[in-house]
């Protein structure tokens, strides 16, 4: 694997580990705005005009995988043990409950096949965690080459030792990551820098927000795109916790506190277990809630000539998300919803506007 270059100028205070490890948020539920963040099912909306009681909506995978994994039964053991909170890895029930990279990697190319005609070959993951992401980058094309970004040095080398120590050479030489400041870390001029699972919202202060998009717009090649991710609705106001269940444990997004003065939320991942054992507050997040006008203000005051945003269509026969993303200027008031934002550097001639199916990622 190529080498890590270390550097440990932090421009922002300390926060509790792993807060902004670019580990995301869950996206899980029960019904309405939880569901509507479920990572590892292939809608993301929940339209509360269609649905008194919505059903899922899911974010993160293909349709086939999210019916292969309502037809399967939680087994409950792991490697013939049965999972507990003592035997078991939190990154590993992280990924398992929320990643799918996969299918956030096709999206990201089907925005750029839509925008620019082309796929990326250069890829900036901030925020990176445990930087999967890059790894299934750098795999799925010879061209491609990725830079991870994080400040959590714990977390960037639990990721090495699982999804890079036995990468093939000629993988491994192609993914570099970074033990840095997504604020102050200098990186060649890249295509497309993601910020995926609402991990910017670390950035309370508005000018800081700007700060942070303009680092990017300076780091982007001359056509190059940003793409991030928002969630809202209705129920992302409220206080609440919500379970689903996956095999051999329980995943818990807890939505602790929101102010509505600030706009800023407390939220915690659990994770429980058969044999009544919890791994409480797995993962915390300390976020301000921003809004798609307030992000997409702060992109163009950074510098970025255009911004578009994707927003999920609706299945008529149910209500909920469909899972194909198009460009839009509309959305609808929704209990719960995610959203795609692509800020490009330079705003290419429109392309025609084409259904992007992104199951994401949704959280990253």
């Amino acid at each position: 694997m190529a080498a890590r270059r270390k550097e440990v100028a932090i421009a922002r205070p300390p926060m509790p580990e792993l807060t902004a490890a670019g580990i995301p948020p869950p996206k899980v539920g029960r019904s309405g705005y939880l569901r509507a963040l479920s990572m590892a099912r292939p809608s993301t909306k929940s339209n509360s005009k269609k649905n008194k009681k919505p059903s899922a909506p899911r974010a993160a995978s293909t349709a086939r995988r999210g019916a292969s994994q309502r037809r399967a039964a939680p087994r409950g053991r792991r490697q013939g043990l049965w999972r507990t909170a003592a035997n078991s890895d939190r990154h590993e029930l992280y990924e398992i409950a929320v990643q799918e990279v996969v299918s956030e990697c096709d999206f990201i190319d089907r925005v750029w096949r839509s925008l620019r005609g082309r796929v990326a070959t250069t890829l900036r993951e901030d925020f990176c965690g445990t930087a999967k992401a890059c790894t299934e980058w750098a795999r799925r094309r010879k061209s491609n080459r990725a830079i991870g970004v994080d400040f959590n040095d714990a977390v960037i080398r639990w990721g090495e030792a699982r999804h890079r120590a036995n990468l093939r050479e000629d993988v491994a030489s192609r993914i570099t990551i970074l033990n840095a400041d997504v604020l102050e870390v200098e990186t060649p001029r890249i295509e497309c820098v993601v910020a995926m699972n609402f991990s910017y919202f670390i950035f309370k202060e508005r000018a800081t927000l700007v700060r942070y998009f303009r680092r990017v717009y300076e780091s982007l090649s001359e056509d190059g795109i940003f793409i991030a991710d928002a969630y809202g609705g209705s129920q992302a106001h409220e206080e609440q916790e919500e379970e689903r269940h996956l095999d051999g444990f329980t995943y818990v997004w807890d939505q602790n506190q929101y102010n509505p003065i600030t706009g800023d939320v407390v939220n915690h991942i659990h994770f429980r277990f058969p044999d009544g054992s919890e791994m409480k507050r797995a993962f915390t997040y300390r976020w301000r809630l921003w809004s798609l006008p307030e992000i997409q203000d702060a992109m163009r005051e950074a510098g970025f000539q255009r911004t578009t945003v994707y927003w999920e269509g609706t299945n008529e026969k149910t209500g909920e998300g469909n899972g194909v993303f198009r460009p839009s200027q509309r959305g609808e008031a929704c209990q719960g919803w995610i959203a795609y934002i692509a800020a490009e550097k330079r705003a290419a001639p429109q392309r025609s506007a084409k259904r992007t199916r992104a199951t994401k990622p949704s959280t990253r």
